[in-house]
């Protein structure tokens, strides 16, 4: 196991509890104290630059690539493809999801979506994020609460 398999695993692993959080205990206390810093992403954020500076010579690389709008993203496979490539790669997306995760999670409280609405957007804000976002975007509207309590009933 080398630096870049450990980041791996400290990234993903560092984004779980926070994860767990929204998705089981959305509206607990601790849920709401964990989330309102930053460290719900800090740890791949530091992952990111712990594998950029252990590897300089990608991030150059990269900037070189970026030169030649052609080559670009030639480049950027040669990068991704390597172990470095990969774990800083992973970090980046790791932080975006759990980032977005949680802006999810706070909109689906803010506007009383059903349970069931907010835990499928949460679980799919981390396990495939645009899929959680369109949910959140497509199902989560004005005070649904409110909303439900004003409709007559049948």
């Amino acid at each position: 196991m080398d630096l870049y398999d450990v980041s791996f695993f400290f990234s993903t692993m560092w984004v779980g509890p926070f994860w767990f959080a929204m998705l089981i205990f959305p509206e607990h206390e601790l849920t709401r104290k964990a989330l309102q810093g930053p460290w719900f992403f800090l740890g791949p954020l530091i992952v990111w630059w712990l594998v950029t500076i252990a590897n300089p010579q990608a991030l150059a690389d990269l900037a070189s690539d970026a030169t030649d709008p052609s080559g670009i993203l030639e480049g950027l496979a040669v990068i991704m493809g390597s172990k470095p490539g990969a774990a800083a790669t992973w970090a980046h997306m790791v932080a975006g999801d759990i980032f977005v995760t949680r802006w999810i999670w706070k909109r689906c409280l803010d506007h009383n979506a059903p349970r069931w609405v907010a835990a499928t957007a949460v679980f799919f804000g981390v396990m495939l994020m645009p899929v959680g976002l369109a949910l959140c975007a497509a199902l989560v509207r004005g005070d649904q609460a409110a909303e439900n309590q004003a409709l007559p009933s049948a």
